[in-house]
């Protein structure tokens, strides 16, 4: 367990049901068909929220990862995440790129608002950080994975994952590079696919630390904890100080264990609101109506 994992803490949640796959490309072009919705890394970028950027970088895009030569100090994210003019989730490499024959795979390069607009297209919302981890579970209450404590029981891979040394050195043991087909691995105890690895996810909450005293406690076990508050997820101090942090949940095809062993339950990673990267989408759900 990371320290970010920390507290543990119990909630309840009350029911609700989570769609088994995260959103395809498929569904999200249905989508932008429909509404002719344009995604924020589509939108030109406004110089007067990223005081001293590049003014050459400053067009539409998106984060795109490129494996390094060889190994390379891992504090520097620079060198693997490099921001693309033109990427999208049409062509979520940049230009030259498409989503042809990758329907199926989990769809990128989508901002929290982006992820919002199509739950509510589709007539269901994003999940909380605490539903999201209840439902990844699949009722294996403490286990490491979604599927138990073994990362590859009887040498079967899990979840689409990074193996070998990040950032340079993919085995793809696995069999997949990149993102992978939705459901291409087996689904947890409660028939949900890819609530490890493949993509991060985004949730409703915004990301707060739960150490010093920031998490209120109470005498009673919370019931659908929420954190609705954005300016608590400011990180002064820190790039991008000003833009609100949702958690994310899941890891991704890029989560490795000398890096980012973030494809477990527990694991959560604040991310930019304004933010999309190729190893980011998200899933759906529809509350009861005590939720």
């Amino acid at each position: 367990m990371c320290s970010s994992d920390l507290p543990v803490r119990r909630v309840e949640v009350d029911g609700f049901w989570m769609d088994d796959h995260p959103v395809t490309v498929a569904e999200f072009a249905r989508f932008a068909a429909a509404t002719g919705y344009v995604t924020v890394a589509e939108h030109p970028l406004d110089p007067a929220q990223y005081p001293g950027a590049d003014p050459a970088l400053l067009r539409p895009g998106s984060l795109v990862f490129h494996p390094t030569d060889g190994p390379v100090d891992l504090r520097g994210v620079t060198q693997w995440w490099h921001y693309v003019p033109g990427a999208q989730w049409r062509r979520p490499r940049g230009p030259g790129s498409s989503v042809k024959r990758r329907g199926e795979h989990p769809v990128t390069h989508v901002a929290a608002e982006d992820a919002e607009a199509y739950a509510a297209w589709a007539g269901k919302q994003l999940p909380s950080e605490a539903e999201w981890e209840f439902a990844a579970r699949g009722g294996l209450d403490g286990a490491v994975f979604t599927w138990g404590d073994d990362f590859a029981p009887g040498g079967t891979m899990m979840a689409n994952t990074w193996q070998g040394e990040f950032p340079w050195q993919n085995l793809k043991t696995d069999g997949w590079e990149a993102t992978s087909p939705v459901r291409s691995f087996p689904a947890n105890g409660y028939g949900l696919y890819d609530m490890a690895g493949n993509v991060w996810e985004w949730t409703s909450d915004y990301f707060i630390t739960r150490r010093g005293g920031q998490v209120q406690h109470s005498c009673c076990t919370p019931r659908n904890p929420r954190v609705t508050s954005a300016e608590a997820s400011l990180a002064p101090g820190e790039p991008g100080a000003h833009i609100p942090r949702r958690v994310t949940k899941g890891g991704s095809h890029l989560c490795a264990p000398n890096y980012c062993l973030r494809y477990r339950p527990a694991a959560r990673q604040p991310q930019a609101i304004d933010t999309a990267t190729c190893h980011l989408g998200f899933r759906c759900i529809l509350r009861d109506a005590s939720g």
